[in-house]
C-alpha cells in the first residue's frame, strides 16, 4: 500500500511541474505578444500620418494656391489698366493729331486775312476791309481759339529761339543791338495746345 501511495505522490507532483512550466510559458508568450504589439504601436504613428497633419497639409496647399491666385489677379489688373491707358493715351494722341492737320491746313487761310487786313489799315492804300469779311475774321480766330490754337509770340527785336523761330535768312543788322534779333517777321507761327505745328518764318540781324 505504501508503494502505490508514493507512486501516486510522484506522479502528482509531476503534474503539477508539468502544469506549471505550462503556465510559464503561456505567461511567456503573452508578454512576447503584448511587448510585439506595443512596437508595432510605436511605429504605427511614424508611418502613417494622423488626421491633424493631413488637414495642415491641405491647409498649407491651399493657402499657397491662394497667394498664387491672387498674384495671378494682380498682375492681370495691372496689365488691364496698362492697357486702358495706353489706349487712352493713343485714342488722344489720334485725335490731336488729326486736329493738328487740320488746323496746317486752315493757316493759310489766316495768312490771307492777315495780309489783307495789314493792306486794308495802310493808310497809302485804297483796300478796304468791310465789316463783314472783319466779322468772319474774329469769327474764325475766335473758334480755332478755342479749338486750342494759339499764335506764337514773335515780334520784331526779340532775340531769335530756334524752338520757336525758324531763320530764313540773316541781314546786316541795323544796329548793334539787333544783332542776334528778329529785324522782320515773314510767317506767324502756331502752336496747337503744346505743340507747334508751325515755326515763325523770320529774318535775323547778324
Amino acid at each position: 500500500m505504501m508503494g502505490k501511495k508514493n507512486n501516486q505522490t510522484e506522479n502528482d507532483e509531476t503534474l503539477l511541474d508539468d502544469s506549471v512550466e505550462i503556465n510559464i510559458k503561456e505567461e511567456a508568450t503573452e508578454a512576447t505578444e503584448k511587448e510585439v504589439d506595443t512596437k508595432k504601436e510605436d511605429v504605427n504613428p511614424a508611418i502613417e500620418p494622423t488626421e491633424s497633419e493631413q488637414w495642415k497639409a491641405e491647409k498649407d496647399q491651399l493657402e499657397t494656391q491662394i497667394v498664387e491666385l491672387k498674384d495671378k489677379y494682380l498682375r492681370s489688373v495691372a496689365e488691364f489698366d496698362n492697357f486702358r491707358r495706353r489706349t487712352n493715351k493713343e485714342r488722344l494722341e489720334l485725335i490731336k493729331t488729326a486736329g493738328a492737320d487740320t488746323m496746317t491746313a486752315l493757316l493759310p487761310i489766316l495768312d490771307d486775312f492777315d495780309r489783307a487786313k495789314k493792306t486794308a489799315d495802310d493808310e497809302n492804300t485804297e483796300e478796304t476791309f468791310s465789316e463783314g469779311v472783319a466779322l468772319v475774321y474774329s469769327k474764325l480766330h475766335s473758334i480755332l481759339k478755342q479749338r486750342g490754337l494759339t499764335e506764337l509770340e514773335t515780334s520784331i527785336g526779340t532775340p531769335f529761339n530756334v524752338d520757336f523761330h525758324e531763320a530764313l535768312t540773316e541781314i546786316p543788322a541795323p544796329n548793334e543791338e539787333m544783332k542776334g534779333k528778329i529785324v522782320d517777321v515773314i510767317e506767324k507761327g502756331y502752336k496747337l495746345g503744346d505743340k507747334i505745328i508751325r515755326y515763325a518764318k523770320v529774318v535775323v540781324g547778324k
